[in-house]
């Protein structure tokens, strides 16, 4: 790992910057930045952009950016400066891209019960909006998980650079698969092609089940890790080796 390389090094300030600044500032920049679901009014296209700098704590930030720099530095060593770029905002709008179609899968499924119910497009975007009701079209016909999720679907940005981070995660895997890892509840350190399956794997079960501690957007990380894995194993088969 060493010092920090070019572009991890400006990944990181940038990171920095753009969750110190608005504190300082005493300024939200959640609804222009923060990634939104598409039917969400504050939604913007840059947003798969920009949510990657964007962290909701300092824990956040600080395991990404640590996770960005372990596992991304040998990566820009081998593969060079722009090659890394590239592949750090591919894995990251992939994660955001499939983040989303996950989101829009699970909205949709619920969706359909608000216009079954015969309510009009307007009326569920504005419950939704509200983030509450006493329709009864809606109280006799929804139940209040299925509520709760839609609503939180619909109402909670996407912020962080996890999903960029878990394709870096995945990369380092492929072409460093006996570098030795810990996991914190395990005292023995485990080689990367058992330690990193294991996260994701952990990340899809929790993504697919009511077990998830905390908002984690788990499909992200598993969207970051399939983009992550084409395009380094990709590289990898053909030795693409333009700097």
């Amino acid at each position: 790992m060493g010092k920090l390389t070019e572009a991890i090094k400006h990944l990181i300030i940038i990171n920095a910057i753009v969750f110190i600044a608005p504190q300082l500032l005493q300024l939200d920049f959640s609804n222009i930045l923060a990634l939104h679901f598409p039917k969400n009014d504050h939604f913007g296209f840059w947003q798969y952009v920009t949510h990657m700098f964007m962290h909701g704590s300092f824990p956040h930030i600080l395991f990404n950016m640590y996770g960005l720099w372990a596992f991304g530095t040998p990566l820009e060593q081998m593969w060079g400066k722009k090659k890394f770029i590239f592949f750090y905002f591919s894995a990251g709008l992939g994660a955001a891209a499939i983040y989303t179609l996950v989101n829009y899968y699970q909205f949709n499924g619920i969706y359909e019960l608000f216009i079954n119910a015969g309510l009009n497009d307007s009326e569920v975007l504005s419950i939704l909006n509200s983030g509450s009701t006493n329709d009864a079209r809606v109280v006799n016909s929804i139940t209040q998980e299925q509520f709760n999720k839609i609503t939180s679907l619909y109402n909670t940005p996407a912020v962080g650079a996890s999903g960029a981070v878990y394709g870096v995660l995945v990369a380092f895997g492929l072409y460093f698969k006996d570098a030795k890892m810990a996991l914190i509840f395990l005292p023995v350190p485990i080689a990367a092609k058992y330690f990193i399956p294991i996260m994701i794997l952990g990340d899809l079960f929790f993504g697919m089940t009511k077990y998830s501690v905390g908002n984690i957007a788990h499909f992200a990380h598993v969207g970051g890790a399939i983009i992550g894995f084409i395009i380094a194993w990709y590289w990898k088969k053909n030795q693409f080796k333009i700097r």
